[in-house]
């Protein structure tokens, strides 16, 4: 009798697992919607992926007329894809599949029985199957006992998991820090040994790893694990460049520890997650020692060029390289206002930080991980402050389109002059007037036009 938890996916299954074992064929859900299952956390928007005993030919011809479409790119690799009713599914022949040392591209070997296949797995957590129609659990490497002790093991032995596919190394972290588990030590020195492998995987796939890392609520122990097993020096070398040696001198903040402390903090966007991550890889290159101690000059600044490189290097669109980079040159311009916000301070800080002005303030507020909690106290209250006058100025202004107040065929026709630098210098003194002073009427606007023009003609004489 299938179980309550299992009965909607049982439901939703049972069409396409008649429809193989009309065939003489076996059909399996497989994957992360078992595990999942078993946790009972499984979401309605989860694609299924299946495994089966049929060719790729009898795959096609089994699905061909009950799905709603086919795509048969992956068939050569034993894939077929198809969409029913919205759902996305992809049935694959068992197999074993090994990488080419040299290669980045599977050697696909096609199998005929469920454990061959389930052995070839990344973690055990991840080879149990579920036979359809009749929902029959195989777990033929103790995932549900791995899931329960919280360990994370491989299915075959850690060498032949992570020569099979490298990037199940990264995989590992992921796992790790999602479902808190503990990896076993077996697992752990075959990444210290084989961490040099992932230099067969392409910039594509490590990105996607790590992005998928950094949105799970707490990613901190599987960001240690990329560190302490020398996995993060093979695509991130900026990150455990971050434990500076400490001196009993000169003291200042265990970098990486703080590094992971924002991370940890921030809200689980994946943009910001990674600004966090990046906002502080300048220090080490900026590192000084000085009469008053240890600084960081400039930190900012040349850690959002190395955000870039870095990002550029891992294959990251323009537009998450400009946001982020944008962040970490940007995450210590709040404190560049000690003295106070008055309406010109938070024009410019508006201004400059544009669409991650909401990030800029989260990343600011958890950039603060002093055990101080009067400075943490007064910081959030500051930051309170900042927000509350941002709020008021926006109900008195365009505070989030500041420009200047006459366009620049405005400043042409009144000053009769051709478009050019000129036309860019006076926009560019209006803007500093918008900035400092708030919106001007049209009057005062051509007023002060005119009061530059004539500063600029005498300077000129």
């Amino acid at each position: 009798m299938i179980s309550a938890r299992l009965r909607p996916l049982a439901e939703e299954t049972s069409e396409l697992g008649t429809l193989f074992a009309d065939a003489d064929r076996r059909l399996y859900l497989v994957g992360g919607a078992v595990r999942d299952v078993v946790l009972n956390r499984l979401e309605s928007t989860t694609d299924l992926d299946f495994t089966t005993d049929a060719s790729p030919d009898e795959i096609e011809k089994i699905t061909g007329r009950w799905a709603d479409s086919l795509w048969l790119q992956g068939k050569r690799f034993g894939t077929i894809g198809l969409l029913k009713a919205d759902r996305l599914i992809e049935i694959t022949t068992h197999r074993g599949e090994a990488y080419n040392p040299d290669s980045r591209n599977p050697e696909v070997v096609f199998s005929k029985d469920i454990e061959t296949d389930l052995s070839r797995r990344d973690f055990t957590i991840n080879a149990m199957a579920l036979r359809l129609p009749d929902m029959t659990l195989f777990d033929p490497f103790d995932g549900t006992g791995d899931l329960a002790a919280f360990r994370l093991r491989t299915p075959a032995s850690p060498e032949a998991s992570f020569n099979d596919d490298p990037v199940r190394m990264l995989r590992a972290a992921r796992f790790i820090a999602g479902f808190g588990l503990s990896p076993s030590q077996e697992l752990v020195d075959a990444v210290k040994r084989l961490h040099g492998r992932l230099e067969i995987v392409s910039a594509e796939r490590i990105r996607d790893e790590l992005d998928k890392l950094m949105v799970v609520e707490a990613p901190g122990t599987g960001l240690w694990f990329l560190v302490n097993t020398g996995l993060a020096h093979e695509f991130l070398p900026e990150l455990p460049a971050l434990a500076l040696e400490q001196d009993p001198i000169h003291h200042h903040k265990d970098v990486l520890a703080h590094t992971i402390a924002v991370i940890e903090k921030t809200s689980q966007d994946r943009i910001l997650r990674l600004a966090a991550l990046f906002h502080d890889v300048g220090k080490p290159r900026t590192r000084s020692i000085g009469p008053a101690g240890v600084s960081f000059h400039h930190h900012d600044v040349v850690g959002a060029r190395m955000t870039r490189d870095r990002m550029r290097a891992l294959k990251y669109s323009t537009d998450d390289l400009n946001l982020v980079s944008k962040l970490v040159e940007l995450h210590l311009r709040f404190h560049t206002y000690s003295m106070g916000w008055t309406d010109s301070a938070i024009r410019r800080y508006v201004r400059d930080a544009g669409e991650v002005l909401d990030r800029l303030n989260e990343l600011t507020r958890c950039d603060c991980t002093t055990r101080n909690r009067t400075k943490a106290e007064q910081l959030s209250r500051s930051m309170d402050d900042l927000e509350r006058k941002i709020l008021l100025l926006r109900e008195r202004e365009q505070l989030d389109s500041i420009r200047p107040d006459l366009d620049g065929d405005a400043v042409m026709a009144h000053l009769n002059i051709p478009p050019g630098r000129e036309v860019g210098q006076a926009l560019a003194h209006l803007l500093q007037v918008r900035l400092d002073e708030g919106p001007l009427d049209n009057g005062d606007a051509y007023k002060r036009l005119d009061e530059w023009w004539a500063r600029r003609s005498n300077d000129s004489v």
